[in-house]
């Protein structure tokens, strides 16, 4: 069986497992159950880079909610009527948090009822059986995985499948939904839901999405791994429009967003994960007048920040390209503690679309060269203490020094390590030990067996030992006397 716990903490962020663990222990404190849902389970199982966390708990979640915003927790959303929240936990964390519940439509496309339930009929009101997947997070249970509609056997099969022959008619905004999780996960429709999906088209069901719900979807859009793949599910499905007539007519500036995408990749194999999605979502709107572009941005349903993130990113973009080409940040060091307090998707937006090839190279050299640096400073630290340096401000001020000067070229060779941080720490270089040559005892000739105090044995006369396990008397001097070499007769009888 295998260990979810494990997979999960080997795969969140050190970020989103301390936030996993904080609202464990709340729901325990609250005496609630608590199930880790949908997305996250899904993009665990299949590989796939896990954004945000949904919970679910069996009860009113509004008090572990509270609490959360006691200890620093923003929230983005909250529906008080389906007991639903969304949050921003510490280093941008995002989670939802939601109340377990059951769906009810007095007739296709009525409004939503929702009566609150237990994890299991949770699961089965979902859209898609992949996405009706649940992790335990309770002490009897935890690591338990809960599939009712059997969405483990679609992520094998590589299939979206719809739960309900009424999923498109009772909630037309399905019809975007499917298109962009196949594209994202290169799965494909299975063939029920695609004949349930082609019927909900015929009846152009899609009209009825509200510019609201379609928004929210295209701000999903900006926020997946591969957005130009989704776009184009879209357009292909003749679903653009639902989203906004001109956006449709003009289409997403594709080559931009295949530009950001190649540089959040490089990004990704130098150890960084940049956030694109306001890159991304004026990639989307690039084509479109002002005034269209206010339109769409304005049915997205952005947080004020993210609207804020979109509107000035050319700008801002274009402010931190002259600085740094500028006096402040013409030592390598100043550029780099300018660089370490730039967000990632304004350096990704510079690589990706700025002409300065003097900043774009200065972003290239924090990535691949400088950062590199100060994610090697824990080595450092352990060849500081070794050379006898205890921590404190003097020890953190050193390994700072240390670092400034790799920054400057220098102190790159792990051989000059040592030296260079005794000279910064003030601690002086051991004296080498000087090993004296033995002088030869008297009466010992050269090649003779040295002998112990106990056991004298005496030297060979000629030089040579005799061998190991031999008795040590002396010969005699006629044995001992090489006889002479006997000459050959020679001549002819």
């Amino acid at each position: 069986m295998p260990d979810y716990m494990y997979q999960l903490e080997s795969r969140l962020s050190p970020e989103q497992w301390a936030g996993l663990v904080r609202i464990q222990e709340l729901a325990v404190a609250a005496e609630m159950n608590l199930y880790l849902v949908g997305g996250a389970v899904r993009d665990m199982i299949s590989g796939m880079p896990i954004r945000d966390l949904d919970f679910t708990i069996e009860g009113n979640p509004l008090r572990i909610v509270r609490e959360l915003e006691k200890g620093g927790a923003q929230i983005a959303e909250e529906d008080e009527t389906l007991r639903s929240v969304e949050l921003m936990l510490a280093g941008d964390v995002e989670v939802s948090i939601s109340a377990a519940r059951e769906d009810f439509y007095a007739r296709p496309g009525a409004k939503l009822e929702a009566r609150f339930s237990t994890i299991m009929e949770d699961l089965r009101r979902r859209d898609f059986s992949i996405n009706a997947i649940a992790i335990s997070l309770n002490a009897n249970s935890r690591g338990l995985l809960l599939d009712p509609t059997n969405g483990l056997a679609d992520l094998e099969r590589r299939e979206i499948r719809a739960l309900s022959i009424r999923s498109f008619t009772n909630h037309p905004l399905r019809l975007l939904r499917a298109p962009r999780y196949a594209a994202r996960m290169d799965f494909k429709l299975d063939t029920r839901t695609a004949e349930w999906f082609k019927l909900a088209m015929e009846r152009e069901l899609q009209k009825t999405i509200s510019p609201e719900d379609a928004g929210r979807e295209l701000r999903q859009s900006a926020r997946e791994e591969k957005p130009v793949a989704v776009l184009k599910a879209w357009e292909s499905q003749n679903l653009m429009e639902v989203l906004h007539p001109q956006l449709a007519k003009r289409h997403p500036d594709y080559e931009a967003i295949q530009r950001l995408t190649r540089v959040r990749d490089e990004m990704v194999s130098a150890g960084f994960r940049p956030r694109l999605f306001a890159p991304v979502a004026l990639a989307i709107v690039g084509r479109l007048k002002d005034r269209e572009r206010g339109a769409v941005l304005g049915r997205m349903s952005l947080r004020p920040a993210e609207l804020h993130a979109v509107e000035q990113l050319e700008s801002e973009a274009l402010k931190i390209a002259k600085l740094l080409v500028g006096a402040k940040t013409e030592s390598v060091p100043d550029a780099y503690d300018f660089l370490e307090t730039t967000p990632l998707d304004l350096q990704a937006y510079i690589l990706s679309e700025s002409s300065n090839s003097k900043a774009v190279a200065k972003i290239k050299n924090y990535l691949n060269k400088w950062k590199p640096l100060r994610q090697g400073l824990p080595g450092v630290a352990l060849e500081l203490e070794a050379i006898g340096l205890e921590h404190g401000p003097k020890f953190d001020k050193v390994v700072e020094d240390f670092f400034r000067a790799q920054l400057m070229g220098r102190a790159r060779k792990p051989e000059d390590h040592a030296k260079i941080l005794r000279k910064l720490a003030g601690i002086k270089e051991l004296p080498k030990k000087v090993e004296e040559k033995k002088k030869p005892e008297k009466g010992k000739t050269k090649g003779a067996a040295v002998s112990g105090p106990e056991s004298p044995a005496p030297s060979a006369p000629s030089g040579k030992g005799k061998p190991f396990g031999k008795s040590s008397t002396p010969a005699p001097a006629a044995a001992v006397k090489a006889a002479p070499k006997s000459k050959k007769k020679s001549g002819k009888k």
